[in-house]
């Protein structure tokens, strides 16, 4: 919720208020932007999806 909130300025309210398929599908969204605006070889931010696998 708060990876939603801090990108997109989102109350928790209004994150809260969103059901679980449509918080992941916001997440996925917002590495999907994060990706486009930074193309780089080296990620400089990984997504949230990326965090929690095990290399």
């Amino acid at each position: 919720m708060s990876f939603i909130s801090y990108y997109f300025h989102w109350s928790e309210q209004e994150v809260e208020s969103l059901d679980h398929a449509s918080r992941r599908r916001w997440c996925e969204e917002i590495s999907s932007i994060n990706v486009s605006l930074n193309p780089s070889e080296q990620k400089k931010e990984k997504s949230i999806f990326e965090l929690g696998r095990k290399r």
